[in-house]
């Protein structure tokens, strides 16, 4: 099992920016590939980035392409997600999540352990 540990949330106006991070412990070596998930109130849980841990390839969502960059450092077992442009609709609270099983990284089914999550809002 891996444990996660998410850092970063706050409050933020729109247009600014936040770094949200996430520490992996526990037996790392089973994971693969690192995702962050959003959910906002009375909203599903939605995908927003991966990085596979060995290449470092990242997948995003279509709504933040352009404005989020998801990063790793390997030596600190730690995922992290740069939010830029940040808009209200970005609000919710922020999921990291380890994968290490075959599948699709943009489903939540395929993430085997996850974070408590960390709150992001913006203000308009």
């Amino acid at each position: 099992q891996v444990q996660l540990v998410e850092s970063g949330g706050g409050l933020v106006q729109a247009g600014g920016s936040l770094r949200l991070s996430c520490a992996a412990s526990g037996r790392t070596d089973s994971s693969y590939t690192m995702g962050w998930f959003r959910q906002a109130p009375g909203k599903e849980r939605e995908f927003v980035a991966a990085i596979t841990w060995r290449t470092g390839r990242t997948y995003y969502a279509d709504s933040v392409k352009g404005r989020f960059t998801i990063s790793r450092d390997n030596a600190k077992n730690t995922v992290y997600l740069q939010m830029n442009s940040l808009k209200p609709e970005d609000t919710a609270v922020y999921y990291c999540a380890s994968k290490s099983m075959l599948g699709d990284v943009y489903f939540r089914a395929n993430y085997d352990s996850w974070g408590q999550g960390t709150q992001v809002t913006v203000s308009s």
